[in-house]
């Protein structure tokens, strides 16, 4: 679906297509985790249902067989709910699945109610309004990284060392393929180099899926 997006958009920047991919990743992940909770229910009910007939001895090979299909989809969907929250939690102790949906449930929740701001002191006075708290804490990084009038400074001879030619050529040289690759592949791949949602892991795969064509983009 990817591949399919990103050459369907044709010859633009490769930023500007992970901008566009949002929509239709938005709707592939309603399809693939879309109410996770009401499907396994369903499938456990068929389950169970399955599992009385058996029970009753009305059961024949059709039964059974359309039991196990049902066993094999709630197991697709424990795994899907699993991976979920895993990625929600970001936790970093756990890299195999062993079942911990309520851990990583647990760790998301912690983390939701940690990076929530309820009252902030503004100039000596709580506020609660989370609009005025909003404004207070922009305006802060505003001022905080705000760009000030530098004085011309004159530098000494031979203060600053000049490099060679042959460095400066150096320097200005774009990094081969294989070094941008070793770059990525170096990062974890839970990571996401910037607030997108985008993980190296993502990033990694169209790599592997895509081949040159993922710089091309």
């Amino acid at each position: 679906m990817v591949k399919e997006e990103c050459r369907s958009l044709g010859e633009v920047q490769f930023m500007d297509k992970l901008k566009a991919l949002a929509m239709p990743l938005g709707r592939w992940h309603k399809e693939h985790f879309g109410g996770i909770d009401t499907r396994i229910t369903q499938f456990e009910d068929e389950i169970k249902k399955m599992d009385d007939m058996v029970g009753t001895g009305v059961a024949d090979g059709t039964i059974e067989a359309r039991r196990k299909a049902l066993v094999s989809f709630c197991r697709r969907w424990y795994i899907r709910k699993e991976l979920h929250w895993k990625q929600m939690s970001r936790s970093q102790h756990v890299k195999e699945m062993d079942k911990n949906t309520r851990y990583f449930h647990n760790l998301a929740s912690a983390r939701r109610r940690s990076n929530q701001i309820d009252p902030l002191l503004v100039n000596g006075r709580l506020v609660r309004n989370q609009a005025r708290i909003k404004i207070a804490i922009r305006d802060f990084y505003k001022e905080l990284y705000h760009q000030e009038p530098l004085p011309i400074i004159g530098f000494r001879d031979g203060l600053v060392k000049q490099i060679l030619p042959e460095e400066a050529t150096e320097v200005e040289l774009m990094p081969t393929t294989e070094e941008i690759k070793e770059a990525v592949w170096d990062c974890e791949s839970t990571k996401a180099p910037g607030s997108d949602g985008y993980n190296m892991n993502f990033i990694k795969k169209c790599w592997e899926e895509l081949g040159g064509e993922f710089l091309a983009l």
